[in-house]
């Protein structure tokens, strides 16, 4: 109800707070650094009157620098564009259009208020239903852009020219296809120099696991590409383990490691 004005000239909004969630994919350390986060967030944790909070100034710093829109502004520009695919078809006319936020929308349309920011801004509400509980939790986003962060909630990623250019691209319509899933079956294909391995992690937040299997199974442009399953790491392998996992990929290719795939 009302934004709070960050250090950069940005806002903190309800929806702003909830795109938090974007870190908590990098690695397992980033659960207990968001909950110290919002454990000082306050000035005064004990008060009891919601119009007497204020927020602490580290909290707001942190807040400023915990997403890199506006550090980078072509990550909020391209970051749906970049997958948009014409299919194998040839089909045109088939633009991002704000995937993501259309598929948030469709589920409050749906009656699924536990997705609803307004919901979630009204925690310590009287009114219990209103309020985040266990049955009502504060739901976090993801890994993806909405219309309104060129509206004021991200400065370097608002005013008009910004704001058309975002419009623009979730507009266009010719995108070409994403990839070539026959060339890369005959690069993979047996009696070639070319091999491949890949990890796919069973909890990764921002990789489907499904899509990813579905890429390598039999018949589809990967189906050559060994394939290691593990829930031993998140999106943040190569950060965590980077040479270890790298050694093990380049021995499944080179059909050292007989790890089933």
């Amino acid at each position: 109800k009302n934004p709070v004005q960050l250090p950069s000239g940005s806002r903190l909004t309800a929806r702003r707070f909830l795109q938090t969630g974007l870190s908590l994919g990098g690695g397992p350390s980033t659960f207990t650094r968001l909950h110290n986060l919002f454990n000082q967030a306050f000035l005064d944790e004990d008060t009891t009157d919601e119009e007497d909070l204020v927020f602490a100034r580290p909290f707001l710093k942190a807040m400023d620098s915990e997403h890199s829109f506006d550090d980078h502004p072509i990550y909020f520009l391209l970051h749906e564009s970049i997958y948009a695919n014409s299919g194998d078809t040839g089909a045109t006319n088939i633009p991002t259009n704000w995937m993501a936020h259309r598929a948030y929308e469709n589920l409050i349309a749906k009656g699924l208020s536990e997705y609803s920011y307004s919901i979630s801004s009204n925690i310590g509400s009287s009114n219990d239903d209103d309020g985040d509980t266990d049955t009502c939790p504060t739901l976090l986003f993801g890994e993806m852009v909405f219309p309104w962060m060129s509206e004021g909630d991200y400065t370097e990623c608002s005013g008009f020219g910004m704001r058309c250019l975002a419009i623009s691209l979730a507009e266009k319509s010719d995108w070409g296809p994403l990839y070539d899933g026959e060339h890369m079956k005959r690069v993979l294909a047996d009696g070639t120099i070319s091999k491949a391995a890949a990890a796919v992690y069973y909890e990764d937040l921002y990789v489907d696991f499904n899509a990813s299997m579905k890429v390598t199974e039999r018949g589809a442009p990967l189906e050559k590409c060994k394939v290691w399953v593990t829930n031993e790491f998140q999106h943040s392998g190569l950060g965590d383990n980077g040479a270890s996992i790298f050694a093990k990929l380049h021995s499944m290719a080179m059909g050292k490691n007989r790890i089933p795939s």
